[in-house]
């Protein structure tokens, strides 16, 4: 099929802003349209494809016969308005829906694609009734703007998405400004990111430097005042309406995504309670062993081979073409399809999480003295009778450093997997690691760790982090989590503790797909602080954002198990 290119192609909102959209429509005749709406430039973002760039293919669309709409978000770049993160996505994708069924190249079809922020533009239409859509493909992104992107699942900030993001879209500003001609200095648009992120306290509202950018600023300022999970994040939470989802969702993502956790979880949410059978039934997912960006399987230190590399674009053009065009693939598409690490493998499944998993304690036992990788802790079957405890210093002005994980920047060494030997010799980190393997044993699905803790402060932060241990001594972390104990019994109501009062807490560790080998060990580990990646706790109580370092106290953090306080990690074990 042949398509004409118009650049710019207007779009009046209902309040009258003007949205503009590069578009690719057919030369002659209808055709089923794709959109994605992008708040990072559609001008740079609209080619996708390839194993560095979560975005599929737009050539692959156009060339499987696909419309292709791509329209920056109010207050971004060629679009008119002031852009606040998430506020319009509901009205303005509606109404790019309806601009697109209008046109006389539109067939009346539209499904969604994008990556990220492009996601959450697409769960915005998909759980509104909006005509003409019939599907929605997000990547690497979650309905949930809470626990799903700039807090954890355990309540601490995101601290390196948080000011990485604000920083790259006061840039955006900066760019914007530059480019019509208000704005001189393009130095600013080096110096934002650093700025953001070593500003203590976090809320401070002075002007920041020299840059035209006082405190932080706009939605940042709102996102610190609403640490709890308050009617701010609930009015804004699109993972509870999942009953009003109708349309089938192809979801992608990597094991090492900042949303992975959220995003696994949504698609669970559609399987269970999506208002419609196609929704329901015709959903799938697929997770390979990626970060944000990073879709190439290779880190520094640890290297998924040549299987893992991936250009998302055939599954979706297989995706659209049946829920767009009604055409059934000759052979049906897995449900879900699993990139397995530690076996390197892909592998399609029923559903997720899947249906033979066994939920298997792994107990936490030590001699007293579990702290670094060469102390005393150890992983066992069975549930020790003797109690014990571990014990260790978490001084806020001293932070466990970032090795690995989901997070952003996608900074090689700061983001994946990671050897822990950078920081597993720490007296703050405790290590519990099992025998060493005869026997290959799987562990896919929802991993967390149910841990009896107590501290000398009120609030205090607990870390875990599950580990391969590799014969060559090679620690490779595969997910973690982290509870802010103001929250451990809810994020909406924040308690602070009893100090030396004894606590059994859970711990979210998000999901994982990992066949640890014959010859590797099991190993977690736990601490109180995983930074940048989350903001360091106070161990005050009081209002983190606020505080400055002088304003901070030590917590002395204890770790008990065995006996009537039975810590253990529990594992989803998969035996075939």
């Amino acid at each position: 099929m042949k398509h004409v290119y118009e650049r710019n192609v207007p779009m009046k909102t209902r309040d009258g802003v003007i949205l503009n959209a590069d578009v690719w429509r057919p030369l002659e005749g209808q055709a089923p349209t794709l959109l994605m709406r992008t708040p990072y430039d559609k001008g740079a973002t609209f080619l996708g494809g390839g194993p560095n760039n979560p975005i599929p293919s737009l050539i692959a669309f156009l060339n499987a016969g696909y419309a292709v709409v791509v329209q920056d978000t109010r207050g971004t770049y060629t679009s008119e308005g002031a852009f606040t993160p998430k506020v319009n996505e509901i009205e303005d994708g509606q109404d790019a829906a309806a601009w697109i069924l209008e046109q006389g190249w539109s067939d009346g079809t539209i499904g969604t694609y994008g990556a990220s922020y492009m996601g959450m533009t697409q769960w915005a239409l998909a759980t509104t009734d909006t005509p003409g859509l019939k599907a929605i493909a997000p990547t690497v992104a979650s309905a949930n703007w809470y626990s799903g992107l700039w807090y954890s699942q355990g309540g601490a900030l995101c601290l390196s998405l948080v000011t990485w993001w604000n920083a790259l879209m006061y840039a955006a500003d900066e760019q914007r400004g530059l480019q019509r001609g208000e704005t001189s200095d393009p130095s600013v648009l080096m110096r934002l990111g650093a700025v953001l992120m070593d500003t203590l306290p976090l809320n401070d509202t002075t002007p920041v430097a020299d840059l035209p950018v006082h405190g932080k600023g706009r939605w940042f300022d709102d996102w610190l005042a609403h640490p709890d999970f308050d009617h701010y994040w609930q009015s804004q939470d699109w993972s509870q309406s999942m009953s009003s989802v109708t349309v089938p969702v192809l979801a992608s993502t990597g094991w090492y995504d900042l949303k992975m956790h959220e995003q696994v979880a949504d698609f669970v949410r559609v399987r269970t309670q999506g208002g419609s059978e196609p929704a329901r039934d015709g959903s799938r997912l697929v997770i390979g062993p990626w970060d944000h960006t990073n879709l190439t399987g290779e880190y520094p230190d640890r290297y998924f081979g040549p299987l893992a590399v991936a250009d998302l674009s055939p599954s979706h053009i297989e995706f659209f073409d049946q829920t767009l065009r009604g055409r059934a693939p000759e052979t049906p598409a897995p449900r879900v399809r699993l990139f397995v690490m530690g076996i390197d493998q892909w592998r399609d499944e029923q559903d997720f999480p899947l249906p033979d998993t066994q939920y298997v304690d792994y107990h936490l036992t030590s001699d007293g003295s579990a702290n670094t990788s060469n102390g005393n802790g150890t992983l066992t079957h069975e549930a020790p009778t003797a109690e014990g405890s571990d014990e260790f210093r978490y001084d806020p002005r001293n932070p466990v450093p970032t090795a690995g994980g989901a997070l952003l920047p996608s900074v090689p060494g700061f983001i994946g997997p990671v050897d822990q030997s950078v920081v597993d010799g720490r007296d703050d980190v405790l290590c519990y690691a099992g025998p060493v393997l005869t026997e290959p044993v799987e562990v896919t699905g929802f991993v967390e760790l149910k841990v009896f803790v107590s501290s000398t402060a009120v609030d205090t932060d607990i870390t875990a982090k599950l580990v391969d241990v590799f014969p060559d001594g090679r620690a490779i972390n595969l997910c973690d989590g982290i509870l802010r104990l103001r929250y451990r019994n809810s994020l909406s109501q924040p308690e602070v503790m009893e100090p030396g009062e004894v606590y059994e807490v859970t711990v979210p560790m998000s999901v994982t797909s990992n066949v640890f080998l014959p010859g590797h060990r099991i190993r977690l580990d736990i601490s109180s602080s995983n930074f940048p990646h989350y903001d360091r706790n106070s161990n005050t109580g009081g209002v983190i954002s606020s505080e400055a370092l002088e304003d901070m106290v030590v917590a002395d953090n204890t770790v008990h198990h065995g006996g009537a306080r039975p810590s253990r990690l529990v594992l989803p074990i998969i035996e075939r």
